[in-house]
C-alpha cells in the first residue's frame, strides 16, 4: 500500500447505509465551505461574538527595578553589550530597560536577540547579563530557520535585590514550585486559567496557538483545548491559557492574520466536547434530477451514516499512519524510523528534498536545517538520534507523546473499520442480530452518541506529525467505559425488541474489551494476524506501543446527524463565499446577498441565488489578509449559474463528517478525488 495514494478500501471503508444514487460535489473547494464550531456539554455551539476584553477587576502590580536603582539608563552596561552583540540587539536592549523603569511589569515584554548559531558566542551573551543585569533572565528559544537560534530576554519578577538564596522571595514560594507557563509574580487575587474562543481560517490548531504564544513570549504548553480542528476550514473552539490577562490577548487581534480571539472569561474549562456543529457547503453539485438530492438528503437526515474512521484518520502521505503503527506492535523500531523519515511520493519538493538529503547523507544537522518545522515527528527523531544515536525506539518516544499513540490507535482504527464492513455485509443495517454488542438499556452511556476512547487525546496531525491536513473531529480524553455497561445480545432481547441497529456498538481493540459473540470478531483476529500482530499477547515490554497494554473502547457502528438540515443554493461566482462565519457578523459584514427564488411550479422556496456582494480571498494553501471588499452586484445571468448544497449538522466527538458526506455523494473523501472536480 505505502507508495500509492491511499484509498477508503484500503483501510476498510466499503459500504453505504441507502441504495439511492449519489451525485457530484465538490468537497471544500474553498476553506470557507467547511466551518466547524464546538458544542459544549451542555449543547451550546461555540460562537466568537466579541473581540473585545471585559473590563479589568483587579489591579495590576506594580514592581520597579530596584528603588535604588529606578530610572537608571545603564548606559555603560548597554555599550559594553553593543561592542558583544551589535548595535541592533544594544537598541533592543535598551528599549526593554526603559520599559521596565516606567514600572508596570504586566507591559514588559520580552525581547528576542539576533539570530546566532555560534554557542560560545551565546554562552558569553549569557554570562553577560548574569554580571550585569541581574534583574532580567536569559533563555534560548528557535529562530526563524532551522539552523539557527535566538536568546530572549525577559525580567527576572523577582528583581535583583531578592535573588540570594535565602532571600523572603524564595522562602516564600518554597512549597509553591515554579510554574514556566506564565508569570511567576501573579497576584492571587486573578484566577490563574483565562478563557476564550479562539477563530482561525485555513489554520491548524496547533499552528494558530504558536503563533499566538510567540506574540505573548509563552510556551505552547500554556494553551489547553478540547479538540484539534480541521485546517483547510473555517473553525471556532474554545482555549484556555494560564495566567494571563483579557486585554494582552484582545491587543493582538489587530496583529493576527486568518486568527481572532475574543469571548474572554476567567476560569478553567470544565468538561469535555458534546461535539461539533458543521456547515459544509458542497459546490458544483450536478445530479439527475433535484429530486435526487433531495432524497438523498433526507435519508441521511433519516437514517444516518457507518461511523468509519475516515481517510484523515491514516494520514495523507504515500506511507499510511496504520502501517506504521502495524510495525510498531510488531516492535520493529528501526523500521519504524526509516517509515517515518524515508523519502515519500507526492511530497512538496523542499521535505522531499530534506528526505533524500538524510538517506544518502545520514546527516542530521544538515537535515534538521531543510526540514520545516511542522513535521514534528521526524525532527524530534533526529534530534534524539543526534544524542543518542543508534536508540531507535528512544527516539521514537521523543516524538510528542499525543503525536507517537496515533500511529497505533489508526492501527486500532484500521481493523474497526474492517470489522464494521463486515457487520454491514453479513447482517445488514437494518436490525440487530444475535452476539451483537450494545449499551446496556438505562445506563448513561446510552447519551454518548459517538464512540468513548480513553487513549485518544487528539484525533489531529495528518501523517500524525505533518498538521497541514487535520481531520474535522475532535476526540477526547473521557472516562474510561466499563465492559458492565456492554452486553452481548441474546435471543430473548431479539425477541422483546428491546435494542435497535442504534444500539449496536463495535470494540477498538484492547485488553478489557469483549468481542461480539457472532463471526464479527474473527475478522479482528484474522486481519492482525496477516499482519504478524497478536491481539491478546505482546512481543515486545513497550507498553505504550502493545495493544494488550490499552484498555480498549468501543464505538457506535451507525450514526445520525444531530439537528441536521439542508438547502440548495445557487452561485455564479465559485470565489464567493456562501455561508456567513462568526467574524462577518462581528463585523456586520454580508459575504452574500442572498435572493429567494421559488420554484413556478408549486412556489416552494428550495433555492437560494446567491449574487456577489464581497469576496474573502482564498489560497488552495495558506490564506491571504484579504481586505473586505465590496464589489458591485453582478446578475446571476452573467455567468453559468452553478448549484451548490449547503448542510448543517451536528455530530458527537470523535465522528467524521466526511463519512456523512460519503454517504450522501456515494463517492470517495479523497482529497485527491475532489481535486479532479475542481
Amino acid at each position: 500500500m505505502a507508495g500509492k495514494t491511499l484509498e477508503e478500501s484500503d483501510v476498510g471503508i466499503f459500504c453505504y447505509i441507502s441504495k439511492l444514487p449519489g451525485f457530484r460535489g465538490i468537497l471544500k473547494q474553498r476553506y470557507s465551505d467547511f466551518i466547524v464550531n464546538e458544542v459544549d456539554k451542555e449543547g451550546n455551539v461555540v460562537h466568537l461574538t466579541s473581540l473585545d476584553a471585559p473590563p479589568e477587576i483587579s489591579e495590576e502590580t506594580v514592581t520597579k527595578i530596584d528603588d535604588t536603582t529606578n530610572n537608571k539608563s545603564y548606559a555603560s552596561e548597554v555599550d559594553a553589550f553593543r561592542s558583544l552583540a551589535g548595535d541592533s540587539d544594544a537598541k533592543r536592549l535598551e528599549a526593554l530597560i526603559s520599559q521596565i523603569n516606567t514600572g508596570v511589569e504586566d507591559s514588559v515584554s520580552p525581547i528576542i536577540l539576533s539570530p546566532d548559531s555560534d554557542k560560545s558566542h551565546r554562552t558569553a551573551i549569557h554570562n553577560f547579563f548574569k554580571q550585569n543585569f541581574k534583574f532580567l533572565v536569559t533563555d534560548v528559544v528557535d529562530g526563524l530557520d532551522a539552523s539557527s537560534k535566538c536568546i530572549r530576554v525577559r525580567l527576572n519578577t523577582g528583581g535583583h535585590k531578592n535573588k540570594g538564596k535565602n532571600s523572603k522571595k524564595r522562602k516564600e514560594r518554597v512549597d509553591k514550585p515554579f510554574d514556566s507557563r506564565g508569570s511567576e509574580n501573579w497576584s492571587e487575587s486573578d484566577g490563574k486559567f483565562l478563557r476564550f474562543h479562539l477563530y482561525k481560517e485555513n489554520k491548524e490548531t496547533q499552528e494558530a496557538l504558536g503563533v499566538i504564544g510567540k506574540m505573548l513570549g509563552i510556551q505552547p504548553r500554556s494553551f489547553g483545548f478540547a479538540g484539534t480542528k480541521d485546517k483547510r476550514a473555517i473553525s471556532t473552539q474554545r482555549v484556555t491559557v494560564f495566567k494571563q490577562h483579557a486585554t494582552k490577548l484582545a491587543a493582538l487581534n489587530a496583529r493576527l492574520i486568518g486568527i481572532k480571539v475574543g469571548d474572554f472569561w476567567e476560569g478553567l474549562l470544565l468538561g469535555q466536547l458534546l461535539g461539533n456543529r458543521f456547515t459544509v457547503t458542497l459546490r458544483g453539485v450536478v445530479a439527475d434530477s433535484e429530486d435526487t438530492i433531495k432524497l438523498s438528503s433526507d435519508a441521511l437526515g433519516k437514517l444516518g451514516f457507518i461511523n468509519y474512521f475516515g481517510l484523515q484518520r491514516f494520514g495523507s502521505g504515500s506511507v499510511p499512519t496504520h502501517l506504521i503503527g502495524a510495525t510498531l506492535l510488531r516492535g520493529e523500531w528501526k523500521t519504524a524510523i526509516s517509515m517515518i523519515l524515508d523519502p515519500r511520493e507526492g511530497e512538496r519538493n523542499p521535505i522531499a528534498k530534506a528526505r533524500e538529503y538524510y538517506k544518502e547523507s545520514n546527516d542530521i544537522e544538515g537535515t534538521l536545517r531543510q526540514l520545516p518545522r511542522h513535521l514534528v515527528a521526524e525532527r524530534a527523531i533526529l534530534q534524539c538520534l543526534k544524542k543518542c544515536p543508534g536508540n531507535y525506539l528512544h527516539a521514537l518516544k521523543a516524538i510528542p507523546r499525543t503525536l507517537r499513540m496515533m500511529y497505533v490507535h489508526s492501527y486500532q482504527s484500521y481493523l474497526w473499520n474492517h470489522a464494521a464492513s463486515m457487520r454491514v455485509q453479513k447482517y445488514g443495517n437494518n436490525q440487530v442480530v444475535l452476539g451483537d454488542l450494545v449499551y446496556r438499556k438505562g445506563d448513561d452511556t446510552e447519551k454518548v452518541t459517538g464512540h468513548v476512547n480513553p487513549e485518544c487525546e487528539d484525533d489531529n496531525h495528518n501523517n500524525v506529525y505533518d498538521s497541514s491536513n487535520l481531520d474535522e473531529i475532535s476526540e477526547t480524553d473521557v472516562p474510561e467505559e466499563r465492559n458492565d455497561l456492554i452486553k452481548v445480545v441474546t435471543t430473548e432481547d431479539i425477541v422483546t425488541g428491546n435494542y435497535t441497529i442504534e444500539d449496536v456498538v463495535l470494540p477498538m481493540p484492547g485488553s478489557r474489551v469483549v468481542y461480539p459473540n457472532n463471526s464479527i470478531a474473527s475478522v479482528y483476529h484474522d486481519l492482525a494476524k496477516k499482519d504478524a500482530i497478536s491481539l491478546t499477547e505482546s512481543v515486545h515490554s513497550v507498553k505504550e506501543f502493545s495493544i494488550t497494554n490499552m484498555t480498549g473502547s468501543y464505538r457506535r457502528v451507525f450514526q445520525k446527524p444531530v439537528d441536521f438540515e439542508w438547502e440548495l443554493l445557487e452561485y455564479t461566482d465559485g470565489d464567493i463565499p456562501l455561508v456567513e462565519t462568526d467574524l462577518d457578523k462581528i463585523a456586520d459584514y454580508k459575504p452574500l446577498k442572498m435572493v429567494r427564488v421559488e420554484d413556478p411550479a408549486d412556489g416552494n422556496e428550495d433555492k437560494i441565488d446567491c449574487v456577489k456582494q464581497a469576496v474573502r480571498v482564498e489560497d488552495d494553501d495558506e490564506a491571504e489578509d484579504a481586505g473586505e471588499e465590496c464589489l458591485p452586484n453582478i446578475e446571476s445571468n452573467s455567468q453559468k449559474a452553478q448549484m451548490a448544497l449547503k448542510l448543517s449538522f451536528t455530530l458527537p466527538s470523535s465522528c467524521y463528517a466526511t463519512m456523512a458526506i460519503r454517504e450522501l455523494l456515494k463517492t470517495s473523501t479523497s482529497v485527491a478525488f475532489h481535486k479532479t472536480l475542481n
